[in-house]
């Protein structure tokens, strides 16, 4: 929403409407409660384990998606231009060379493979977590 600040100028206000900050907080306050009863709860050993299987479900999605994520794209952008060298460090950079129809064909897959990365991370911490708290 723009109002009118001084001499004029146009003012960008009030971007996040106040039921979104509202439901923010109370997912983060849920979210605080409930790893903390679950904490209490569970037993280090179960958390490393729970830790382990997501960890390698992580990777059992993340892997195949991704790997397919990277040969689409590097098929779209060998057909246009010279691939650069190290174009798989930051593939989503070279995005912006791609057509709509393209992007709109490679988005699940980076997607999906993103999650499953995420997956993996979270999953690793978990089960080191679980294993500090065992010794």
């Amino acid at each position: 929403m723009l109002c009118a600040g001084p001499a004029g100028v146009n003012e960008e206000i009030g971007t996040i409407p106040a039921m979104l900050e509202l439901a923010l907080v109370l997912t983060a306050v849920v979210a605080v409660g409930s790893i903390g009863i679950v904490a209490a709860l569970l037993t280090p050993g179960l958390i490393a384990e729970v830790g382990i299987g997501v960890l390698i479900l992580g990777l059992l999605i993340g892997v195949p998606t991704g790997f397919w994520y990277h040969v689409i794209l590097y098929r779209f952008l060998s057909a246009r231009m010279p691939v650069p060298r190290a174009w798989w460090v930051s593939p989503s950079s070279l995005h912006h060379h791609l057509a709509e129809a393209e992007r709109s064909r490679i988005r699940p897959w980076y997607l999906i493979g993103g999650a499953g990365f995420i997956l993996s991370v979270v999953g690793g911490l978990v089960a080191i977590a679980g294993l500090l708290l065992g010794r």
